[in-house]
């Protein structure tokens, strides 16, 4: 990271991104929405839109924010965008769950709040993707992280384009009919879009680079990870892209989800495969718990899409998509993202805080700001708890879901409490928590300097 810029405002994304999560389990934990709601029923969109969009999509964009110029060396286009987007994002989260209340009647219906959301979400998104894409442009030819991203970006577009589309229909109706058949029957699209195309695909691009930075493994440009970038890509287009111009034609949609299936299986066994030479060829042989925990996250989506292949087979997709949603978001995007943050947060606090000071005087490391005995308890308590709930899903157990919930709000709570302990430097030594020329960081913004 030599040279690179801190982005202001990456750690309040990440708050806003937490305190989200915990929304989130909350309510799974006191039985609100899917599985004690169908899973179409608004209760159960409220749950999925506080977790998809408050904790995934702001974790990811402030994780953008910041790596985005480590994976091409360049700027961030702009600090100052990012603070309007985030404004943006939580009034439009909060107009939407509002407005999923209204379908649910908790609400006065008058007036409709999704249109409003859609078009706040839609801006900032828009702010963001801006930002990004004028960072990214002008780096061609991107290196391969890069180029994940990109592709991300593009279908973080094309998830929010359809979000707009089923907001619409849903209060002021379209007078088109390929758009009416699309909203009608695009929700699958709208997922695949949003989960594999926005997120994994982000996760996969930054994690090939946050992997070898932090192992110090080699950097992966080889036949086999750009396999994983075109196979992946391919899938994802087959599947959105050709299941709306199915949908838009009056065709069947099966078609464009096997083959893109198909695509992403052979995507995420590559993937797979690059992830494990990854973690043989690391020179750091003691790795360190960010790189402990992310196993299970590659672990999880590895049972994702085994789970996939086996619910296709005997035919029950549809009967247990439930579960298999909640493996991919908590067990692989969330299992991933807590176990980064928990790398990212020190990280990134010590590169601001200790700086400016190295060179000159005697600084702690960055593993001095964290107590990982302390933290792998509650990470395992985590790991346990989601794939506890997974089981009770797939066994329509709605109790133990809850229990499991449980444990997983407790478990979130006390890695949130370890981040913020690292922020404001509780656990390093008084000793040399501030010395000459070191800055202490504040919770919820940094302090941009170039890193040493």
């Amino acid at each position: 990271m030599l040279g690179v810029t801190l982005s202001r405002w990456t750690m309040s994304y990440f708050a806003a991104a937490l305190a989200a999560l915990l929304a989130g389990e909350v309510l799974m934990t006191a039985g609100y929405g899917f599985p004690s709601a169908p899973l179409r029923a608004p209760e159960t969109l409220v749950v999925v839109h506080v977790v998809a969009i408050g904790w995934l999509s702001l974790l990811m964009c402030g994780a953008l924010f910041q790596f985005v110029p480590v994976l091409i060396a360049r700027p961030l286009h702009s600090n100052t965008l990012p603070l309007p987007a985030l404004v943006l994002l939580l009034a439009g989260l909060g107009a939407l769950l509002a407005g999923f209340l209204q379908l649910a009647g908790t609400l006065d219906p008058a007036p409709p709040l999704l249109p409003v959301a859609a078009m706040l979400l839609a801006g900032g998104f828009a702010l963001a993707l801006y930002d990004l894409a004028r960072t990214l442009w002008p780096a061609q030819p991107l290196p391969l992280p890069a180029r994940f991203v990109a592709v991300a970006l593009f279908f973080l577009a094309t998830t929010v384009t359809l979000g707009m589309l089923f907001s619409f229909a849903l209060t002021t109706g379209l007078g088109s009919r390929p758009l009416l058949a699309v909203a009608g029957a695009g929700l699958p699209l709208h997922v695949v879009a949003g989960l594999g195309g926005w997120l994994t695909l982000a996760a996969i691009g930054v994690s090939y680079r946050l992997l070898a930075m932090f192992m110090l493994a080699p950097e992966l440009e080889g036949t086999r990870s750009r396999a994983v970038f075109w196979t992946g890509t391919a899938g994802l287009a087959l599947t959105v892209l050709g299941g709306v111009a199915a949908l838009s034609l009056d065709a069947a949609l099966a078609p464009a989800l096997i083959g893109g299936s198909v695509l992403g299986v052979v995507a995420l066994v590559l993937y797979g495969a690059d992830i494990v030479h990854l973690y043989r060829a690391r020179k750091r042989r003691i790795i360190e718990l960010n790189s402990q925990m992310a196993v299970f996250a590659f672990a999880a989506l590895a049972a994702a899409a085994a789970l996939a292949v086996t619910l296709i087979v005997l035919g029950r997709l549809s009967e247990q998509v439930g579960a298999l949603v909640f493996l991919i978001a908590f067990g692989w995007l969330t299992g991933l993202g807590l176990a980064k943050l928990y790398k990212i947060v020190a990280f990134l606090t010590w590169l601001e805080c200790y700086g400016p000071a190295l060179g000159r005087v005697a600084t702690p490391r960055v593993q001095d700001l964290v107590v990982e005995a302390r933290a792998r308890t509650w990470f395992l308590l985590y790991y346990l708890a989601v794939a506890s709930a997974t089981v009770a899903l797939l066994m329509a157990h709605v109790l133990a879901f809850r229990l499991a919930a449980g444990a997983m709000t407790l478990a979130t709570l006390a890695i949130a409490a370890e981040l913020i302990r690292a922020r404001r430097l509780v656990d390093v030594s008084a000793e040399i928590r501030l010395p000459a020329g070191a800055q202490r960081p504040h919770l919820l913004m940094s302090v941009p300097h170039p890193s040493p």
